[in-house]
């Protein structure tokens, strides 16, 4: 199919989704074996920020589940998430956000029920890389000038300096909502931060992607690169920040939806 055809189907399909939301149900094709929907925060954030995604997904009666990120080790991390995965029955849609990612790259590997891979505004590296390593690759991140370490027995947390924090992390949220987020971030551990992943789970797993075109964490030139290399069906949002499953949530669940339409049997 040609590319700009593909586009446009694509964006039809986004668009469905969306008429679904506005609906506040699911297409008959959707309503068969729905899926369990996980989703897997990043560094700096915890589970609550994917309750407006929550609350539409629901809506649209998908099981749901927002396990708790531990932030330790990008190893540790994975083996965590998998052992969730183990207790769910049935197919499930992986989602993941910042370094949470990084973090389902390695989860679903070799897992048959994990039927797709949605990555918002997130890191899909590829055998090798490191979260930092690909911050770096692109010139915009404005994240490494903002970090504070503050060090604990067996490592170094890093937190966004609550002074840079909605600039980098959250430009189009309320100035109240971002000083919030800032005093109760999750920091990332920097040994997971810059541990190297290992082999891609989306080599052999359908994956969606959503660049947030205005991100001043991740670079959107490597959000760009990191969707076209893992073959991802791509959306984006020209005006959005690093935390748009929070700033456009409703285009963030359409993806969902759209990952479960595309990925049916």
């Amino acid at each position: 199919m040609p590319i700009v055809k593909r586009g446009r189907a694509f964006a039809a399909l986004l668009a469905a989704c969306l008429l679904v939301l506005a609906l506040g149900g699911s297409p008959a094709q959707a309503r068969d074996a729905k899926p369990t929907i996980v989703l897997v925060h990043g560094a700096f954030a915890d589970s609550s920020g994917w309750n407006p995604v929550i609350q539409r997904l629901q809506r649209a009666s998908f099981p749901v589940l927002a396990p708790a990120n531990p932030l330790r080790d990008l190893a540790g991390d994975a083996a965590y998430l998998s052992s969730v995965l183990d207790t769910i029955p049935g197919p499930v849609i992986l989602v993941g956000h910042s370094y949470g990612g990084a973090v389902i790259t390695n989860a679903a590997r070799d897992r048959t029920n994990v039927k797709a891979l949605v990555y918002l505004a997130a890191f899909a590296p590829d055998e090798g890389e490191s979260a930092l390593q690909l911050t770096g690759r692109f010139p915009g991140s404005r994240l490494p000038d903002s970090i504070i370490a503050r060090p604990y027995p067996g490592g170094v947390d890093g937190y966004i300096d609550p002074a840079k924090f909605r600039p980098v992390f959250a430009a189009d949220l309320p100035a109240n909502t971002a000083r919030l987020m800032a005093a109760t971030q999750r920091p990332g551990s920097m040994a997971g931060l810059s541990a190297p992943s290992g082999a891609p789970a989306w080599k052999t797993i359908p994956s969606w992607y959503l660049v947030a075109g205005s991100d001043h964490a991740i670079p959107p030139a490597a959000q760009r690169f990191m969707a076209e290399r893992a073959g991802s069906k791509k959306a984006e949002i020209g005006r959005s920040s690093h935390v748009v499953m929070l700033s456009h949530p409703d285009a963030a669940t359409a993806l969902i939806l759209a990952a479960h339409v595309g990925t049916r049997t």
